[in-house]
């Protein structure tokens, strides 16, 4: 027989095979799910224990146990998105055709099938998650600061030379990095592409029930909503640190030096408030009303806890205080960085904290307890839906009962005697700002950045330029020193170096706005919007509960309008919130240059 014959026949052969092999089945793609499903959430508890111990005592053996974990995690799940190919043309109902496109999106860096390359990727994550974690600025050999000393420091002092030195010390930690991060990128978009997807941006972006590009204009959108606020906010601090430091360091029409923020990243500003102006005494020192109860941090979590059971949820449970990390250990390194857990998907919830007695940790408590009842509400869907609706659901459904820590409620708790009397509400809602407006370009500018390495647009040969481009353009801050490409800033962050996306903490910011407001509605509150507090509100609690046991059953138009009545991402309340503020703010600016 000549090989064009046998080829012929062979072909032939193949084409009779796929003809007859027989479809597959609605049945099929269940049972194929359910299996997956149980698998998965057996991998889950293992992935979670695993990284608890090593985000709790890092070492090189659990910095192993937790890459083995992620691995074996890794492995099964891009196993099973190829196995899912099967299904792919086959009509579904859509509660099923919901879960194979949630597990194609599930992991946050897919891997490529080659097990050898697999393993590496899993290796250098690990890794870089432990190289932040291990982070240290040593001025002297025996003077060794991390980051809950630095951020401490950096909130606390006026130096501008001390306050540069730590910001240089700090950011020293990533440029070890930045070579096995490039590698990460290579492996993670090598594993993106086999699955499907132009790169691990364009994979992340899938995952808001909209094309990723829809999404990138719906960001722009929300930006601009929101820009002018900031750029208000923006000249009037960059106006009154001029003033303290000398136009020399702070130009009155440049972008404002990062270190001079309150915080090593310059990401919210709220530790420079006594710096603006205002009277001393002019809003309610919240750190001080908690130091005046004596409070240790595990009594501040019980403040965050009383909140939601005021609302009508359930307590937590007693493993949630025995398992806890609630303050930083003195014999060990820990990833400080706060974090919400939930071990086994039911009922194992932890958090993990380097908690001080102060106000932005008692806001803290309250946005991480706030991942724990989300959490919870949603345990019983099917492991795929036990998620927030979109990522950014999660961050905000804490911070939007952190709006709610007004004088009105630290009142009704006991932490303040008398509610201050009067109209002055600038203070208070300039404290708010420094948090949440401040944050909100930085919130965007991390993935922005994250999606053009991916892409390829950004090259390892300019990360740091592309980094410091973006946070101007955004931000309008700058170094404190010239960076090169021999430095890797982005790494300095802890999202950046444990590799998690970061778009959804600019959606929080917005959307726990749309959140207060709905419930402060519900709970029958009329009034100016940023003195509300739904604390003890039954049926605010009720309505919040609805939406949360949701989890990412259904795309996230159908939860936000659960709670709000709209179906899209909007910062109509934010603004509506700020108005007072922004209004004083170009009555200060009058004259300035807002911009850079």
């Amino acid at each position: 027989m000549n090989l064009l014959v046998f080829l012929t026949l062979f072909f032939f052969g193949l084409a009779i095979e796929a003809q007859t092999s027989p479809a597959p089945t609605v049945a099929e793609a269940e049972e194929f799910m359910n299996k997956a499903e149980a698998r998965l959430a057996d991998l889950n508890v293992k992935v979670n224990q695993a990284t608890w111990v090593h985000d709790n005592f890092i070492t090189e053996d659990t910095e192993a146990l937790a890459a083995d974990a992620n691995d074996e995690n890794t492995a099964a799940t891009t196993e099973l998105v190829e196995g899912a190919k099967r299904f792919e043309s086959l009509k579904m109902p859509p509660e099923l055709e919901r879960k194979f496109k949630l597990l194609k999106l599930s992991l946050t860096a897919p891997a490529p099938k080659d097990p050898k390359l697999r393993r590496e990727l899993t290796q250098i994550a690990a890794s870089l998650e432990s190289d932040y974690g291990k982070g240290k600025y040593c001025r002297k050999p025996d003077d060794c600061l991390d980051i809950t000393a630095i951020e401490r420091m950096m909130g606390a002092s006026r130096d501008p030379n001390e306050l540069k030195d730590l910001w240089i010390g700090w950011h020293k930690v990533g440029a070890p990095m930045r070579q096995r991060y490039a590698r990460f990128v290579e492996l993670s978009n090598q594993g993106a592409r086999e699955i499907g997807f132009k790169d691990t941006g364009a994979m992340w972006r899938s995952n808001y029930d909209m094309p990723p590009d829809a999404f990138s204009a719906d960001l722009e959108r929300l930006w601009q909503q929101v820009r002018p606020l900031y750029l208000s906010l923006h000249a009037y601090v960059r106006s009154k640190l001029a003033k303290k430091y000398g136009p020399q360091l702070v130009p009155t029409d440049g972008p404002i030096p990062a270190h001079l923020l309150g915080n090593p990243w310059a990401q919210e500003w709220e530790n420079i408030y006594p710096l603006l102006g205002l009277p001393e005494k002019s809003s309610v020192d919240v750190t001080a009303l908690l130091k005046t109860k004596n409070l240790d941090p595990k009594g501040m979590v019980k403040y965050g806890e009383n909140f939601f059971i005021s609302l009508g949820f359930a307590p937590l449970p007693q493993t949630f205080w025995e398992r806890s990390l609630f303050v930083k250990p003195r014999d060990r390194d820990v990833v400080c960085h706060a974090s919400a857990w939930d071990i086994d998907n039911k009922d194992d919830l932890r958090i993990k904290t380097c908690l001080q007695i102060r106000d932005v940790d008692f806001v803290t408590v309250h946005h991480e307890l706030g991942h724990n009842i989300y959490q919870r509400a949603y345990k019983n869907q099917a492991f795929l839906f036990e998620s927030g609706a979109n990522d950014g659901f999660h961050e905000a459904i804490g911070d939007a009962i952190a709006l709610a820590i007004t004088p009105d409620y630290l009142h009704r708790v006991g932490l303040l005697e008398n509610v201050p009397e009067g109209d002055n509400d600038i203070p208070q809602l300039l404290k708010q700002a420094l948090d949440r407006v401040a944050f909100l370009p930085f919130g965007l500018l991390i993935d922005q950045w994250r999606w053009k390495v991916f892409s390829g647009e950004v090259t390892p040969a300019n990360y740091n330029q592309s980094w410091w481009n973006l946070r101007l353009k955004y931000q309008g801050v700058a170094p404190p020193v010239t960076r090169s490409e021999a430095d890797f800033d982005p790494g300095a962050k802890y999202h950046v170096a444990g590799n998690v996306p970061y778009m959804r903490y600019f959606l929080a910011h917005i959307l726990e706005f749309q959140f207060y407001r709905a419930l402060c509605q519900a709970s029958g509150y009329s009034g100016p919007l940023h003195k509300c507090t739904f604390f003890g509100s039954k049926e605010a609690g009720a309505k919040f509960n609805k939406m949360l046991e949701m989890g990412q059953s259904k795309p996230w138009p159908d939860a936000l309008e659960v709670l709000t009545g709209e179906r899209q991402i909007d910062g109509g309340a934010l603004l509506e919130y700020f108005a007072p503020l922004r209004k004083w703010l170009d009555e200060q600016n009058k004259g300035q240059k807002v911009g850079w």
